[in-house]
């Protein structure tokens, strides 16, 4: 059976929209996501403001509620009918993200056994046919096919020779 390995944070876990709905709390100004295009959230904010928004994910508690990227439930059941699937996230770069990361797939993913999620700080150590990661240094050290998961940062990086999938559903109509 082929593998495929996922990221979490903006492939199936809406962390950008966490940062957007934290900033507006904290400083009263929104942040939308098509102001992102291209830019990290750090680019788009008051100079003054970037260390502070720096630690809103090693705060506890962010990564426990993020919202659901669409459809990636019901695609990752219906994927897991036909491969190994693994989740592989960098989750090591914030330690109080592993408990909670671990909690929330139980939550949303419980199909995912506990033995198919990789918390690493490097990917290169994967083993899997396929990586679908919005990161392109991730993709890049990735031995297998690399599809890249449309998020505002990536938007105007060159992912070639990367196939690029904009949402779950596409990533249905890929490899189902």
């Amino acid at each position: 059976m082929k593998r495929i390995a996922i990221d979490m944070d903006d492939v199936i876990a809406d962390a950008t929209q966490k940062f957007c709905d934290m900033y507006k709390a904290e400083f009263g100004t929104t942040i939308e996501k098509h102001d992102l295009i291209g830019k990290e959230f750090v680019e788009v904010i008051a100079p003054e403001h970037q260390a502070r928004v720096h630690e809103y994910a090693r705060q506890k508690g962010f990564f426990s509620d993020l919202l659901v990227i669409p459809h990636s439930q019901e695609v990752m059941l219906k994927l897991s009918q036909k491969y190994e699937i693994y989740i592989a996230s960098a989750a090591t770069e914030y330690p109080n993200s592993l408990k909670e990361k671990h909690d929330w797939l139980k939550e949303h993913f419980p199909f995912i056994s506990w033995l198919n999620i990789v918390f690493c700080g490097d990917k290169s150590i994967l083993k899997a046919d396929y990586l679908i990661d919005d990161r392109l240094k991730n993709l890049k050290v990735f031995d297998g096919k690399a599809i890249v998961f449309t998020a505002p940062h990536n938007l105007k990086e060159a992912y070639e020779p990367y196939t690029r999938a904009n949402s779950w559903l596409e990533i249905e109509k890929l490899l189902l």
